[in-house]
């Protein structure tokens, strides 16, 4: 692969999408379809052409428009699921961590710092509980091999370590801190788009705007979204992993969303932040609201766990209630509580848990926050393979179980997934990565095509450009999404290949640019 190209056969545009989508709907039948495009579904895709099968996946919008691009951005060890006893996921989730940490997507997912401040609000004894807990977390890295130089030991902060990590944590009654580390992915939909990118690579057809109207177990009614025409694409296995919305696609799938809101603050908010923040919510003895410094001049503060009834949107809104609940308990750890015109965007994302209780309306049901993140793979008697539940960290698992399920009640001979040593688009060792002649940013977010979209930006210094003055993105990464990353349309661009578009503000900034760079690709729909 030469270094100013995308790795070959991976790439995504609106010209290799019409080609895809009329030989998928050409009457061909393909040995797996997948609907949604979500991680779950492009893990799906990628485990299923990994196996040598023929595949088509397809998503009503846009790689990663659901769920998978509205996480905290970590890559869960699994210790709060230890907390709750549930030893299976826990252990899972470490594993998983692991795989995407040292083999499959080390150039998008890194150690993540955090601090627990120990405030007079924290009392001794939570303090107990929580370093109980951060060395169970520990256990559970070596239990799934993780090596410690990738996830360091937790340790204990004098309050002087504690203030240098934490500046903007108030003084007053500061006895020290717990220093922790997890996972973090530099963007979840960037995760998702290397899915699908690798799995473009191994043969699959990865077509956006394509929403499935039916299922079967043969197959699916379609309609392309950009032109309205409507056709059908056989299987002979089907899985269902649309998220939130799998329930519409399959009978006997009772789905129970549960909101998780974020805000977005301006990084000079809070100052400095080397580590991320744990903040103990008041009242419950095992919940933290997380500040999470994104490295891109922004600030994630969440997350809330709140039911949601009656249908499910396409973007879920933000509740004022769910703002001010974040406030307030940010508010409890800070010197100057941040005031609400200081939240300058704020995002929410429905977890697709499965609802597998026997409630009968007489009392209140569980809280969502009770419900276990544990996957499941549910087949309908036509032979629909149905996968929900679990989370981002677990979606390599999810998608091989999806597979394994689907193969099985067709009848699909498949080998087995081996995916859990498959890297990534752009992935490589750690010290490949460091010699890589690009920024690091773009390594942290390309891997090795770093040196390709930086080549871009070298050759034509307007591509060197900042999107937006004050954020990083340039004009030469929203080329790259167009020429290889399917990205269609500015909302493509700026909501997920980027995520400019958390923040109104400068999404209305950067619209320009982004309706240039679609102009300016000779492959970008119009």
């Amino acid at each position: 692969m030469s270094h100013t190209e995308a790795a070959p056969g991976s790439s995504l545009d609106a010209g290799r999408r019409a080609r895809d989508l009329a030989e998928a709907a050409s009457g061909r039948t393909a040995d797996i379809l997948v609907v949604g495009l979500g991680a779950t579904g492009a893990g799906a895709a990628l485990d299923a052409a990994a196996r040598g099968l023929d595949v088509v996946a397809v998503d009503a919008h846009d790689l990663a428009f659901g769920t998978s691009r509205w996480s905290s951005k970590l890559i869960h060890g699994g210790l709060r699921y230890l907390a709750s006893g549930q030893f299976d996921v826990a252990h899972e989730s470490a594993v998983e961590r692991g795989v995407l940490m040292t083999r499959t997507a080390p150039h998008l997912v890194a150690a993540q710092p955090f601090v627990l401040p120990l405030t007079p609000l924290v009392s001794r004894a939570q303090a107990g509980v929580a370093w109980a807990g951060f060395r169970a977390g520990d256990m559970l890295r070596l239990a799934a091999r993780t090596p410690r130089r990738v996830l360091p030991a937790p340790r204990r902060l004098s309050a002087t370590e504690a203030r240098h990590l934490a500046p903007s944590v108030r003084a007053a009654g500061l006895r020290g801190g717990l220093l922790s580390w997890d996972g973090k992915v530099t963007d979840d939909a960037r995760l998702v788009t290397a899915l699908a990118r690798t799995a473009a690579a191994r043969g699959a057809r990865v077509l956006t705007r394509v929403r499935a109207l039916e299922l079967t177990g043969s197959g699916a009614r379609i309609r392309d979204e950009l032109t309205g025409e409507e056709g059908e694409i056989r299987a002979r296995a089907v899985i269902n992993a649309a998220g939130v919305w799998a329930g519409g696609l399959a009978d006997g799938i009772r789905i129970r969303p549960s909101r998780g809101t974020h805000l977005v603050l301006r990084s000079e908010r809070l100052g400095a932040l080397p580590a991320g923040l744990h903040v103990p919510v008041p009242g419950e003895s095992n919940r933290f609201v997380l500040v999470l410094p994104q490295g891109d001049g922004r600030v994630y503060v969440g997350l809330t766990d709140e039911p949601v009834d009656g249908g499910i949107p396409d973007v879920p809104e933000v509740p004022e209630t769910d703002i001010g609940f974040l406030l307030d308990v940010l508010g409890s750890l800070l010197d100057a509580p941040v005031s609400r015109d200081e939240v300058v965007g704020a995002f929410a994302g429905l977890r697709p848990l499965l609802d597998t209780s026997a409630h009968d309306g007489a009392g209140p049901a569980p809280r969502t926050s009770d419900i276990s993140r544990r996957h499941a793979v549910l087949t309908s008697p036509d032979g629909v393979s149905t996968v929900v539940g679990g989370k981002l960290t677990t979606y390599r698992r999810m998608a091989e179980d999806a597979v394994d399920a689907a193969a099985g009640a067709s009848g699909l001979r498949a080998a087995p997934s081996p995916t859990a040593a498959l890297p990534l688009i752009g992935a490589a060792a750690p010290g490949r990565l460091r010699a890589l002649p690009a920024p690091g940013r773009l390594i942290r977010r390309y891997g090795t095509e770093a040196v390709a979209v930086h080549a871009l930006a070298v050759q034509d210094p307007a591509l060197a450009e900042p999107v937006l003055p004050g954020h990083p993105v340039t004009r030469a990464e929203l080329l790259w999404a167009a020429r290889h990353e399917g990205a269609l349309d500015e909302s493509d661009l700026l909501d997920r290949r980027t995520r400019i578009g958390l923040v109104p503000e400068d999404r209305a900034r950067a619209l320009p640019a982004a309706r240039e760079t679609l102009e300016r690709a000779p492959t970008a729909h119009r």
